[in-house]
């Protein structure tokens, strides 16, 4: 699948407010208003059939909070690429980073028109970083990761997010290999940070397969093992592929347990 990214620069794409799409779906569930009654729809059929979706959606986000300031205060990371970034909530990417140091690049990735034009208006970085924004698909890694270039120094380590979105690549086999393709140009000591929804739940498994019979926004629950499969020649930052909430939980936070692992993993 051939993308052409744009940068915050080129002209937004047209917004489809016909057809529910995950961004908006996910900012539903987490209490925003940047989503369209068809999401709102299709947010509320699943929550109907497996109320805690919320309480994951929550988890997705204070995983990414810890997880970017792992790897901007310890891992040392200055650059990173948030592919699948959806809709600007609180506390996203590049503020996370650049409050660890200001110094941070950060490009985000994302396919929903209207995720690009609240980007442009919102996503404003530090004056002694910079943040920019594609309008791209996760299907052209290449593409993704050479218009990344006019922002990142390849030659630096960067850090990969992907937060929620290999769950749309339905078929394992290619899942794995996009992500093996966005870090190949990378050097040693990039890192990856992988968080989806597990099969770890029957009520969610069958509030997924419902979800996906009825629409076109498709998602792949997987095993903890197969998530695992994707850091394959990776180093994994202790404790591991864990759920969300049990990944270097803060002391003294709860850590309920949550059909969605996370873990991050360094390139040698």
């Amino acid at each position: 699948m051939a993308t052409t990214p744009f940068t915050s620069s080129g002209p937004a794409p047209k917004i489809d407010t016909s057809v529910p799409h995950s961004a908006r779906i996910w900012n539903y569930w987490l209490g925003g208003k940047d989503n369209y009654p068809v999401d709102q729809q299709a947010g509320e059929q699943f929550q109907a059939a497996f109320p805690q979706i919320a309480e994951n959606a929550r988890s997705f986000r204070s995983f990414l909070r810890r997880g970017v300031t792992y790897l901007a205060a310890d891992a040392g990371i200055r650059q990173f690429l948030d592919v699948g970034t959806g809709l600007p909530t609180v506390e996203n990417t590049h503020e996370l980073a650049q409050r660890v140091a200001p110094e941070c690049r950060i490009v985000y990735v994302d396919n929903d028109p209207l995720v690009l034009t609240h980007a442009q208006a919102l996503l404003v970085g530090s004056p002694e970083g910079a943040t920019d924004y594609l309008h791209a698909d996760l299907h052209d890694p290449e593409a993704i990761v050479d218009a990344a270039r006019a922002t990142l120094d390849l030659a630096k380590p960067v850090a990969v997010i992907l937060s929620g979105i290999l769950g749309h690549v339905m078929d394992d086999d290619l899942a794995r290999d996009l992500v093996r393709r966005l870090l190949a140009p990378l050097p040693s000591g990039s890192h990856v940070l992988i968080c989806d929804g597990t099969d770890t739940n029957e009520e969610l498994r069958a509030a997924q397969e419902q979800h996906n019979d009825r629409g076109p926004v498709q998602y792949r629950l997987r095993s903890p093992e197969q998530i695992a499969a994707f850091f394959d020649g990776l180093d994994l930052v202790a404790p591991g592929v864990v759920p969300c909430t049990q990944w270097r939980p803060e002391l003294g936070t709860p850590t309920p347990h949550v059909d969605s692992y996370g873990a991050i993993g360094r390139k040698p």
